[in-house]
């Protein structure tokens, strides 16, 4: 079998019963007390059977275009499949594996403008496709395939899941602060209200309470509970690698000076900086906006040398305009992608809120995606992690954002302590610099891949 692409190891079941993995069996010969929730039996559907050879050139396709859960943008990097068998139950947390299950066929990543192109894809009716970014999974019965032609999957059926009930999704943890509203952008992505709970209720989305931001739901969302703080978060690697990925909002509060010491900072201990820092080289996916650069900054060596950080005025960044860095895989592609979704036509993305932390990555570890000219800025750099290590060694991943999610109250969502989610979350559409965001997010989600390579289609079982 093919190795992924890279970062972690593919979990495509075997094919045989094992001393491992799940079980893998015709659906009329489920064996009698096989099957454990642990060890679940993955009923095969003989799809591979429905395979058809085709006169000349001709071949039986199906394409579409995959969108993010609200159905608002179209989404790069998508794995899209036909399984074999059913789907095994992803696991949940930070992680080392690239989770594919289902034995593909047929298999294809979407391109910069959400569209991809399945060939050789079994006929006949009830024909299911899988789309997967990370945890983010849904299988979507697109019906009936006819033999040897192009089957156009209709617009906008496939979406990633609003909620559990429509299929798999991350387990989110969100921090909120008074600078930022990540909470908001999160629903704005189309995840359903009833996805933010507190842990105990099941939701895929936990809310906790930052700094200065939204401590507590409104009453018609679970009768108003508080939120837990912060803390109850990122003080304990145990709490935090439970999540695929955790976001954090700007508190405000920059991050001190070298020399100064953490305990000026009322929520960030020492050990929590550890705690974060495992969770990273776990396999956790990260998000920090702005302040969170502290996590950096003053975290466990080798974060600090992630970038040259500053703590220069930057009241001149609040209204700029950026442009996507461009030159390796997935820089390209986002550029094409805010052209072609109509995000930025001309390439050129307004950014409010914009702030300057960042003065310039470490190329040994970290990538730049957004950068302003007029003044210089760096607004968004990534890096897989642990920082240095080889890629076959890497799969966590942050990001960090010198830019706000949104300029905030009165013409953006808004979060802080007198305001309870989601009465904050005012706007229902995504501003340029939101969905360059949520590009990034699902990025983020996605399988590591360096970031001077390509994604590649999961392999097929033949």
């Amino acid at each position: 079998m093919p190795p992924p692409a890279s970062g972690g190891t593919s979990t495509l079941p075997p094919s045989v019963p094992g001393d491992k993995g799940d079980f893998i069996v015709d659906p009329k010969d489920v064996p009698v007390g096989m099957e454990t929730p642990e060890r679940p039996v993955l009923r095969r559907r003989g799809l591979i059977d429905k395979q058809v050879s085709c006169e000349g050139d001709a071949t039986t396709t199906v394409s579409g275009t995959v969108y993010i859960p609200s159905g608002q943008l179209p989404l790069y990097n998508v794995m899209v499949y036909v399984p074999e068998t059913e789907l095994a139950p992803l696991q949940a947390g930070a992680s080392c594996n690239c989770e594919i299950s289902g034995e593909p066929i047929v298999s294809a990543l979407t391109d910069s403008s959400g569209r991809f192109v399945l060939e050789n894809v079994p006929v006949g009716p009830e024909i299911p496709i899988v789309i997967q970014v990370g945890d983010w999974r849904r299988e979507i019965n697109i019906g009936t395939v006819e033999p040897c032609v192009e089957t156009l999957v209709p617009d906008r059926m496939l979406t990633l899941p609003k909620n559990q009930f429509e299929g798999d999704l991350p387990r989110i943890a969100v921090a909120t602060g008074r600078l930022d509203a990540l909470e908001c952008l999160v629903r704005k992505l189309g995840v359903a209200d009833s996805e933010f709970t507190n842990l105990r209720q099941g939701g895929h989305v936990n809310l906790y309470e930052g700094m200065d931001g939204t401590r507590r739901y409104d009453d018609a969302l679970n009768a108003g509970e508080a939120f837990p703080p912060a803390q109850a978060l990122w003080d304990d690697v145990e709490a935090l690698k439970s999540y695929d990925i955790v976001l954090l909002s700007c508190e405000g509060d920059a991050p001190p000076a070298p020399g100064e010491p953490l305990s000026d900072v009322p929520n960030k201990s020492e050990a929590a900086m550890q705690a974060m820092f495992d969770y990273a080289n776990l396999g956790g996916r990260i998000f920090a906006s702005h302040f969170h650069s502290i996590w950096f900054q003053r975290g466990p060596a080798p974060f600090p040398q992630i970038a040259t950080f500053t703590a220069e005025n930057d009241s001149e960044y609040q209204e700029v305009t950026a442009q996507v860095v461009t030159g390796f895989p997935k820089g390209d592609a986002m550029q094409q992608w805010v052209q072609s979704t109509g995000t930025a036509p001309d390439g050129q993305i307004p950014i409010l809120g914009g702030a300057h932390t960042i003065l310039a990555e470490n190329t040994d570890f970290a990538q730049r995606w957004l950068e302003t000219s007029d003044p210089p800025s760096v607004q968004y750099i990534s890096a897989n992690t642990p920082l240095g290590a080889s890629d076959a060694d890497q799969c966590g991943r942050v990001v960090l954002s010198d830019l706000h999610v949104s300029p905030g109250y009165p013409d953006g969502d808004y979060s802080d302590a007198t305001t309870e989610f989601p009465e904050g979350c005012i706007t229902n559409t995504l501003s340029p610099q939101e969905a360059v965001l949520a590009f990034m997010l699902f990025d983020l989600s996605a399988c590591i891949v360096p970031d001077n390579q390509a994604p590649v289609a999961p392999p097929i079982i033949r």
